[in-house]
């Protein structure tokens, strides 16, 4: 199925109440369907969202969107849990569009696997640009600021990061100065107001 080719007849849909395809590709969110972290579809909104046309997504891997390659295999075991046991997940992260742009965006999933969550899934992204430009950040400051934005201590991003405590320590430290923060909530705030909860 070809972006360009691809023409709903809107009148039809309506006429049929037939809705889906309309629905799917006309979504004012991104919408993506995954097999084992490769796109095999995604809608007009989540192509654009990163600069890309939709046959250029189509059987590529997630790893194309991400800032570093580094980031896109730290990101795999995130939230595998909660889409086994609740089916359903949901983070703030950093993607890079096309271009090699960082963005802020809110990624919501389902599974259609629950015993393996990444096998086949669906996914909605939303761009937070507007409320949330993208600071200069290294990938382990992006890494450390999501975490800390989750409510996770230093001493559990040291555990699921695989790192000392004291580098951790080190990098809120530095961000916090980098931000002229004085304390982790006003560092959110300042990097956008990143949800805790």
């Amino acid at each position: 199925m070809s972006d360009k080719i691809v023409e709903i007849p809107i009148a039809e849909a309506y006429a049929t109440g037939e809705f889906a395809a309309l629905g799917f590709m006309e979504a004012p969110i991104g919408l993506v369907f995954t097999e084992n972290r490769v796109i095999r579809d995604c809608n007009r909104a989540f192509a654009a969202m990163f600069g890309y046309e939709i046959d250029e997504l189509r059987d590529q891997s997630f790893a194309i969107l991400y800032p570093s390659e580094l980031e896109f295999v730290q990101i795999r075991d995130k939230g595998v849990k909660d889409l086994r046991e609740k089916n359903r997940y949901w983070d703030e992260r950093i993607m890079a569009r096309k271009d090699g742009q960082p963005f802020w965006c809110r990624v919501r999933g389902r599974t259609f696997t629950p015993d393996a969550p990444l096998q086949r899934a669906v996914w909605s992204f939303a761009d937070l640009s507007e409320i949330r430009p993208c600071q200069e950040l290294t990938p382990r400051e992006r890494q450390v600021v999501m975490m800390l934005g989750e409510g996770d201590t230093s001493k559990e991003i040291a555990r699921k990061l695989e790192i000392s405590h004291r580098t951790v320590e080190l990098h809120r430290a530095s961000l916090l100065r980098k931000y002229n923060a004085s304390n982790v909530a006003a560092l959110l705030s300042a990097l956008g107001g990143l949800s805790t909860s």
